[in-house]
């Protein structure tokens, strides 16, 4: 019997999950100094308390920065700043300064060392809470120590008409929501 179903490489099979949020992780090194990474591999976990969870491949320049700090921002970026956003993905902190390049500009967060992203709309202070090794990822789960949000931009929910967030479908690609809530009722 024909499903019109075709076979999905495993390889691709995590996107199908796509489009997923873009977020933009800042953390600091030792000294101070502050990197940034994009990931579309992020989640809430819990929310009371509240946790946040992300996934980073142990070969990226930030996966050492948090373990070692044990503190990142989430930071939501919109459409406004997409090219910057795939920067900081393509890029390695160890080699460029992320913040310089794409001019994006770190601000003191209100509880952590990491800045936060002024030219993002909304920001999530994390403590790591554990952190946990999945296959070639590792799970860093952080307690959201304090979270906001640009003026007028959310109550509850961002508002679409005033906020364009990034989704990664993948490769290079992304997408972003149109301001069409629905809202079934059963």
């Amino acid at each position: 019997m024909e499903t019109g179903k075709v076979e999905v490489p495993l390889s691709s099979a995590y996107r199908l999950l796509h489009p997923r949020l873009v977020v933009l992780v800042s953390c600091v090194d030792e000294a101070g100094k502050a990197n940034v990474i994009t990931l579309a591999w992020s989640m809430p976990v819990s929310i009371n308390p509240p946790i946040v969870a992300i996934s980073i491949a142990p070969k990226r320049y930030s996966h050492q920065l948090i373990e070692k700090t044990k503190e990142f921002v989430v930071n939501i970026p919109t459409m406004d700043i997409v090219r910057e956003t795939l920067f900081c993905g393509r890029r390695s902190g160890k080699t460029c300064d992320k913040f310089k390049e794409t001019r994006l500009t770190p601000l003191p967060a209100k509880m952590v060392q990491p800045p936060i992203i002024k030219e993002c709309v909304a920001h999530l202070e994390c403590k790591l809470h554990k952190q946990i090794t999945v296959g070639d990822h590792t799970l860093f789960i952080g307690r959201v120590l304090t979270a906001y949000a640009d003026d007028g931009v959310f109550d509850d929910k961002f508002d679409l008409k005033k906020v364009k967030p990034i989704y990664h479908m993948g490769g290079d690609d992304f997408v972003t929501l149109v301001p069409e809530i629905v809202s079934p009722r059963l």
